[in-house]
């Protein structure tokens, strides 16, 4: 078997909040409950496992979509009005990127992490 991601585990004041907060825009089933994780599980069959913190450190977590997806989910960004960004340093606001022919797009979710969709992986 090749080594594959499995789960991460994503730190959150609120986890039920983070966990449905991401779910929600990406279009993925609610979140399920397993131990002290609120699971937030993927079409690959990778799963972001939140856990409540207290002391969050944002990180960044990227998502390959398809366009159509894309459509869907920045949709649904645009509905909340989050802001979002062409880029990871929140330099160009307001704008999608087209890296390698594709589309990305940057915004935060409650606890700062910075959350990515592209339609194409970076340097294909």
């Amino acid at each position: 078997m090749p080594v594959q991601l499995n789960h991460t585990i994503v730190a959150a004041r609120d986890k039920q909040e983070a966990a449905s907060f991401l779910a929600d825009l990406l279009g993925v089933p609610a979140p399920t409950t397993y131990g002290p994780f609120s699971v937030v599980e993927l079409d690959n069959h990778v799963s972001l496992d939140f856990m409540d913190d207290s002391e969050v450190h944002p990180r960044h977590y990227a998502f390959l979509v398809t366009e159509p997806e894309f459509d869907a989910i920045f949709g649904r960004i645009q509905a909340r009005g989050l802001d979002f960004w062409a880029d990871p340093f929140q330099q160009q606001p307001g704008r999608i990127n087209t890296h390698d022919g594709g589309r990305g797009v940057y915004w935060l979710d409650p606890n700062g992490h910075v959350l990515e969709i592209i339609t194409r992986p970076y340097g294909g």
